[in-house]
């Protein structure tokens, strides 16, 4: 696994101690059994290195890859196996950083079907946390982290899996569309229309269906299923 992909060379999570720190945190993965993890694409290790490359190409912060790499540590709002009690946050904290630990713990906490349909339009964006019932609203920059893991989270899912890219790219596709301006350069391509951000063997031929599904908006947004059929970090 590749460390992150921009910063200097000081110590800690966001600069060269990444030389470090990314190592360390694929030993962390592999011991909580991420790579016998079904997920659409192969196993749940091989999905969060594809996030965390994925936002190392679009340019994101060190802090950002490394909560990428471990964004379903406490699970997700469509991924309940977690890899860490909630109350376990001094763990990954160590392991990765304060900062890039509280976007994991926002990301993990994060009730979609309240907060997704929030994105792109009032601000500042309150976001419910989905376990403690409880709304609060991130500095925009956490906001920004936040859809930025999630457009690079949603585009591996989809192009892994017809199933989940038919009954829920239309929505995803609606929604990157709208909170386009809190999305970097970058990754506003691919999360919005053309998958330029995806492996050249992973890119949807224009006219298939998985290409079709990002120029089909959808009014709102239909959350996710919570089976295990349907489910993904």
């Amino acid at each position: 696994m590749p460390r992150p992909t921009t910063g200097d060379d000081r110590s800690g999570p966001g600069g060269s101690g990444r030389a470090a720190v990314w190592p360390a945190v694929e030993d962390f993965l592999r011991t909580r059994g991420t790579a016998g993890m079904p997920h659409p694409g192969g196993t749940l290790l091989e999905h969060l290195h594809r996030v965390a490359d994925l936002l190392g190409t679009w340019g994101a912060d060190p802090e950002v890859q490394l909560a990428g790499l471990c964004h379903a540590a406490y699970g997700t709002d469509g991924f309940d196996q977690g890899l860490l009690r909630p109350d376990d946050r001094a763990v990954l904290s160590a392991l990765i950083g304060e900062r890039a630990e509280a976007l994991v713990h926002l990301y993990a906490r994060c009730d979609r079907g309240t907060v997704y349909p929030r994105l792109g339009r009032a601000r500042p964006v309150v976001f419910r946390d989905r376990l403690a019932g409880r709304e609060h609203t991130p500095s925009e920059p956490d906001v920004r982290a936040f859809l930025e893991i999630t457009a690079a989270n949603e585009l591996d899912v989809l192009a892994h899996n017809t199933e989940l890219a038919d009954r829920h790219g239309p929505a995803l596709h609606r929604l990157f569309t709208r909170a386009r301006d809190l999305l970097p350069a970058a990754a506003r391509t691919p999360a919005i229309g053309s998958w330029a951000g995806t492996p050249r063997n992973r890119c949807p031929r224009s006219g298939s269906r998985a290409w079709t599904i990002w120029s089909s908006p959808l009014p709102t947004w239909n959350a996710p299923s919570t089976s295990t059929s349907g489910s993904w970090a």
